[in-house]
């Protein structure tokens, strides 16, 4: 059955999109896409978990039917974090919520599970291939073999800062065939050049900033850390080493790439359920 589809407004005025499989009487789902995908990057993952939970996923600001804010400065972190609570509050006012996140869906996430005054409102957190900017801040500053690993791999991060190039090219279709060498992509996979051009403005937004000066962001939330052993852009140790600051840590190490949510939702569903099973703080 299709989600039914609904609209937050976030502090800003931002109109955000927002699909809910519904379950009612169930544990609510809070599920959010990264970079370039859109809500319906968790079709598959949502149709399977909506027999287990209410599950509610949403376009991020500038992707799918959300709206596209112009400022760069409007695609920072406190302003994707005002997001999410705007659909938490919408979805679960006085009770928990669980998330699962993706890519930058996971990078945004980390904002509210670390956030002190939202710690009694999220159960858990299942991340996949998207590492707190913080604490990425912090794994680079090892200078090891990891953090050099890491930093090639990230070569894309620095592309993205370059002006109107890596807008010019998603445009030409010059970079969607680069990224698919990478990793091929589903050819059905509903984004649109909104997806890709917006986006872009979260790495510039924040990235370079939250690198350089990074912030100690911990939480007690259980967290589980999905890191799939052929992903092209996050290596292993950025996503799993993290004890420092998610102490209520399971690490999963998976085989497949980066888009795993559309590559094997069932694994995903497995995992998620797998996980509020084991640690996930019921609220009754």
């Amino acid at each position: 059955m299709p989600p039914s589809r609904s609209t937050t407004t976030s502090r800003d005025g931002t109109r955000l999109a927002v699909y809910t499989y519904a379950n009612p009487g169930a544990h609510v789902l809070i599920c959010v896409h990264g970079y370039p995908d859109n809500a319906s990057l968790w079709s598959s993952v949502a149709e399977q978990l909506s027999e287990d939970f209410h599950v509610v996923t949403y376009d991020v600001r500038g992707a799918g039917e959300s709206d596209h804010p112009s400022r760069t400065s409007a695609y920072s972190l406190d302003r994707l974090q005002e997001d999410f609570e705007a659909i938490l509050n919408q979805v679960s006012p006085n009770g928990s919520v669980h998330v699962l996140a993706h890519d930058w869906g996971s990078i945004q996430a980390w904002q509210p599970v670390t956030a002190p005054e939202l710690q009694d409102r999220i159960a858990s957190f299942t991340s996949i291939s998207g590492p707190s900017l913080d604490h990425a801040g912090y794994f680079i500053r090892r200078r090891n073999r990891a953090a050099f690993k890491q930093l090639l791999h990230s070569w894309y991060i620095y592309y993205f800062h370059l002006p109107w190039i890596p807008e010019l090219a998603w445009r030409k279709g010059w970079a969607q065939r680069a990224f698919n060498r990478l990793e091929p992509q589903d050819p059905n996979d509903n984004r649109n050049i909104g997806d890709y051009v917006n986006g872009i403005k979260l790495y510039r937004a924040n990235v370079l900033r939250r690198l350089i000066r990074p912030a100690e962001c911990r939480t007690e939330i259980p967290v589980l850390a999905v890191a799939p052993d052929a992903d092209p852009f996050v290596t292993t140790p950025l996503q799993t080493e993290i004890e420092r600051w998610a102490p209520n840590l399971t690490v999963k190490l998976v085989r497949g790439g980066h888009w795993l949510p559309r590559k094997n939702p069932g694994l995903v569903a497995e995992l998620v359920r797998e996980h509020t099973r084991q640690v996930a703080r019921w609220e009754t």
